[in-house]
């Protein structure tokens, strides 16, 4: 079953986004922490201008 579910994922609509993870450091304990977003293909590189 798992082959068939990843199959179904590269069919359609999801292949035109991306999940990014940006790591983002607390302005008040020094820490980092990180942001998980799903975007579309064209926006990734905006999105780390951020």
């Amino acid at each position: 079953m798992a082959k068939k579910a990843v199959a179904t994922l590269q069919k359609g609509a999801g292949k035109g986004y991306s999940k990014v993870i940006k790591m983002v450091k607390s302005e008040k304990t020094g820490a980092y922490t990180f942001k998980e977003e799903v975007v579309p293909n064209d926006d990734v590189k905006e999105y780390f201008k951020k």
